[in-house]
């Protein structure tokens, strides 16, 4: 059973990390299109579902696959160093998912205050909290 819940949960971590790396690349384009226009109400649509389709569904079972694993293998209970930094880099991982959230419903009421800039930035964060926790997981360092 834990290989299993091991491969669903790498799927799972797979497209989650798909949407995670996307959706701030659509917002850096959404960033430049026309308010009301066409392409700014497409990007509306592909954002909304990206998020409400893959994201979220896909960061809620890595959760659940992930804490199974951790519970079954002990890693919470022997006090490894390693997977509690894990967890907290996957809780910032949970936390970027949630502004990307935020910044979604920003784009829907046209309210969208901030730069492409600071979205390019947005889109490095989780692919640098993703060597992190790849890092910890492989090597073990601690």
């Amino acid at each position: 059973m834990y290989l299993w819940m091991k491969a669903f949960h790498i799927l799972a971590v797979i497209s989650w990390m798909a949407m995670l790396l996307y959706l701030p690349r659509l917002m850096v384009y959404h960033c430049s299109a026309e308010i009301g226009g066409r392409q700014s109400e497409t990007f509306k649509i592909m954002e909304k579902r990206l998020l409400r389709f893959i994201g979220t569904p896909t960061m809620l079972l890595t959760w659940v696959f992930g804490l199974y694993l951790l519970i079954s293998a002990g890693y919470l209970s022997d006090g490894t160093l390693w997977a509690h930094i894990k967890l907290l880099l996957v809780v910032v991982m949970s936390a970027l998912h949630m502004r990307l959230a935020w910044h979604v419903k920003r784009f829907a009421a046209d309210e969208n205050s901030h730069s492409e800039r600071y979205f390019r930035i947005m889109n490095e964060a989780p692919a640098v909290v993703m060597v992190a926790i790849v890092i910890l997981v492989v090597v073990r360092p601690f």
